[in-house]
């Protein structure tokens, strides 16, 4: 799931892509456009886009065993990002993969694909610094709902094909975005 806003107005987009890892290929996508009711405040981003990505998860007609958001789970700093509160609401295993840490500083793992750094605190892991393809930034997974961290960074790694972001995130990003522009352009001709 991930979401794409308009530059500076109150519209945002939706996205969900469901992706058959067996078979490598996208088996349904569902998108919605919603207002933006709440600001912009670093680490309450489920408040922002939580209301429209629940709406996209409610016209999947599948049933994914594992959600993923752009976003985190417990590394964050109240220890519930949008994956943990997505999870509570849709009672599923989430995984929340964000392309930046908010909480801490997180040291980056060795350059090799699926080298992996712990987040933690007082000994409990929180999520993990990933390496998804070498040579390029990590990202932070982290678990939401249902799910632990070790789980979780399996669950990413096996979404991976070949780019920095897994599968599912990058397509769900990609549609949202399209939209997005679409609707914008149109607006302005």
């Amino acid at each position: 799931m991930d979401a794409a806003y308009e530059i500076r107005g109150e519209r945002l987009w939706a996205a969900a892509v469901v992706y058959d890892l067996k078979e490598d290929r996208v088996i349904e996508e569902a998108a919605v456009r919603g207002r933006v009711k709440a600001a912009y405040r670093p680490g309450l981003l489920a408040f922002r886009e939580g209301p429209a990505l629940l709406e996209v998860c409610r016209r999947i007609r599948s049933d994914p065993e594992v959600l993923l958001f752009d976003g985190h789970g417990l590394l964050h700093p109240r220890r519930l990002g949008m994956a943990g509160h997505m999870g509570l609401f849709l009672e599923k295993p989430t995984v929340g993969c964000a392309k930046s840490v908010l909480c801490r500083e997180v040291e980056a793992p060795g350059n090799d694909f699926g080298e992996r750094i712990a987040a933690m605190e007082n000994g409990a892991v929180l999520g993990y610094a990933v390496r998804t393809r070498a040579g390029v930034k990590p990202v932070y997974v982290s678990p939401g709902h249902l799910m632990d961290a070790d789980s979780a960074v399996r669950v990413i790694l096996q979404c991976v094909r070949g780019v920095r972001l897994p599968e599912p995130l990058r397509r769900a990003h990609q549609r949202a975005e399209a939209l997005r522009r679409a609707e914008t352009a149109d607006a302005r001709s």
